[in-house]
């Protein structure tokens, strides 16, 4: 039975991903400009989710040097939590 729906073919399913990035980017920008001088005084800045999507998720860390960070996560996958995506970034940060 055809449901209609066509499975992405990997490049396309490349630029969504490339898309939803840089569109998170502008979310980022929003969260750290309503921060305003409280982001001083934090070494980090974990700043959560930024786009979700049906297929997938993206959430942003910063660093004290304004080095953005995005990641893209299935959002089929609910064993991840809030808290073990800001330890992730830790952990990438620090190894």
């Amino acid at each position: 039975m055809n449901t209609g729906t066509q499975p992405r073919s990997v490049p396309m399913e490349n630029e969504l991903k490339f898309y939803m990035v840089h569109t998170s980017l502008d979310v980022v920008d929003e969260k750290i400009s309503a921060m305003g001088k409280a982001l001083v005084d934090q070494r980090e800045l974990y700043l959560g989710l930024l786009y979700p999507t049906e297929d997938y998720k993206v959430y942003g860390y910063m660093t004290k040097s304004k080095v953005k960070f995005a990641m893209v996560v299935d959002a089929s996958n609910i064993a991840l939590f809030d808290n073990e995506i800001r330890s992730m970034f830790q952990k990438l940060l620090v190894d």
